[in-house]
């Protein structure tokens, strides 16, 4: 595939992968009472992983020599990026409300964007930070419901500080992700990403499962936990691999604007609620949002 392909198919990824993230807070609600979150999100990146070593397997065994001294940075993304942004999330699911989520996550991607314009010199031109705001402000109309004074009203539970753990998380392993280069191709890599995130999310699943006990229905218990491998674990973390290779981390970054979007599709399907005037407001905001902070300088 050529450079311009892959750019193109980066972008069309942006309008897709938030619907693969936004799969993982419905499931996250749904799995209260259901199963616990440790073990949600070791079932989860468990069933990714081995999905993902169908394909990546190879490139492994082939490789073994030069990324065998790269387990440490395994571990550690892995911690980072499949149980604190794993098992974080669904604990803060089970004391805080969507619209809560959604804000604090909101803040990832301007997050992501300043730290990488710091840390790796990214410059993001005028248009770009308008973007930025333009998006961020749809967002807001969309997890406020157009109401200012719902904004306002909005408070903080035990809850919201494991997703705003999460949230700096994903901050961190976007950051690093970038930093520290691999030998392997960016699947592979992810695989044994995964695979570390497995290994930091035993010993949790165990104490947790001491302490709560067992899913009593183990079969919804397994297709939730199927369902969160298949779209936000092995879907969603592939492409966003995949875009931040070709765009860069802040526009990467990105797609978590459109996620509070998708989630109010995705509810109006699942639980038959249709959006409201201010699902459409806020996305006539973040689309051009978007595509501002997803343009780039026209070459001369």
């Amino acid at each position: 595939m050529s450079s311009l392909a892959r750019r193109r198919l980066a972008r069309a990824l942006i309008f897709v992968a938030p619907g693969l993230f936004a799969a993982n807070y419905v499931v996250g609600r749904l799995a209260v009472d259901i199963i616990e979150p440790h073990l949600l999100a070791f079932l989860r990146w468990l069933f990714a992983l081995l999905l993902m070593l169908l394909f990546a397997l190879p490139e492994l065994i082939r490789n073994w020599p030069a990324w065998r001294h790269e387990w440490r940075d395994m571990l550690l993304l892995g911690g980072l990026g499949m149980w604190i942004c794993g098992a974080f999330v669904y604990i803060g699911a089970q004391t805080t409300e969507a619209v809560n989520i959604g804000l604090l996550y909101a803040m990832a991607p301007v997050l992501i964007a300043v730290a990488a314009a710091v840390w790796f010199s990214d410059r993001l031109r005028g248009w770009q930070w308008a973007g930025l705001l333009l998006a961020l402000s749809g967002m807001l109309i969309i997890v406020a419901r157009g109401s200012l004074a719902n904004l306002l009203a909005v408070t903080f539970t035990s809850g919201d500080l494991w997703i705003l753990s999460a949230v700096f998380s994903w901050v961190v392993y976007s950051l690093i992700l970038r930093q520290r280069p691999s030998v392997l191709g960016p699947f592979a890599r992810l695989t044994m990403i995964t695979a570390g995130g497995v290994v930091v999310l035993l010993p949790f699943t165990i104490a947790e499962a001491l302490i709560a006990g067992t899913p009593g229905d183990w079969d919804r218990a397994l297709v939730l936990a199927l369902v969160v491998a298949l779209l936000p674990g092995f879907g969603a973390y592939q492409a966003y691999s995949f875009m931040q290779r070709e765009l860069g981390t802040a526009q990467a970054g990105m797609v978590l604007y459109l996620s509070p979007l998708y989630t109010a599709l995705i509810a109006w399907w699942y639980l038959s609620e249709a959006p409201q005037w201010f699902h459409l407001a806020g996305a006539m905001l973040i689309l051009p949002g978007m595509y501002l902070a997803n343009r780039q300088p026209a070459k001369t």
